[in-house]
């Protein structure tokens, strides 16, 4: 099926749903929660939490860089042997480098993880309690969305609502 078969299919899905469908709304589920007061202060107490391992990391990518920079300016005037040792030691603090870093994302997508699982709950209740009152019929997730007018975008609401919890 080619994009203009599908794109019409959808459409004419949409608008036969629409029919029997009163009161549709779209919302960015992962935009309210990066939105919300919870994520900020999450935001930084990971930049907190992190910090000195950040600042060790900064350390590693200046004596990459120095030690890079140490090979480039004596790979005329070193002889071969001090060549040698200075892409070793260049190799070494790279490979240092290179896990830190990798260690340093794994822990902090850990971290991002527990914090949604954490979320999860409050925002699945908040969009339950606004659909609820507001008698929405359908709710649909805003990326999978073509168009929405802005009015119909419920995001925002449950930012708010999210950040009351």
């Amino acid at each position: 099926m080619n994009f203009k078969s599908l794109l019409g299919v959808i459409l004419v899905a949409s608008i036969s749903f629409s029919a029997n469908a009163e009161k549709i709304a779209v919302l960015g589920v992962q935009q309210a929660l990066l939105a919300s007061s919870a994520a900020a202060d999450f935001r930084e107490k990971l930049k907190s939490e992190f910090s000195k391992e950040d600042r060790s990391l900064l350390d590693l990518e200046k004596q990459v860089k120095a030690a890079r920079d140490k090979i480039t300016k004596n790979k005329d005037l070193a002889s071969a042997e001090e060549l040698k040792k200075m892409k070793i030691q260049f190799q070494k603090v790279f490979a240092e480098y290179q896990r830190n870093g990798q260690a340093l994302q794994q822990k902090r997508m850990e971290r991002e993880q527990a914090f949604i699982q954490e979320m999860r709950p409050k925002l699945d209740k908040v969009i339950r309690e606004l659909i609820e009152k507001e008698g929405y019929d359908v709710v649909l997730a805003k990326q999978a969305t073509l168009f929405a007018k802005k009015e119909v975008d419920i995001t925002p609401r449950v930012v708010e609502l999210l950040n009351k919890q």
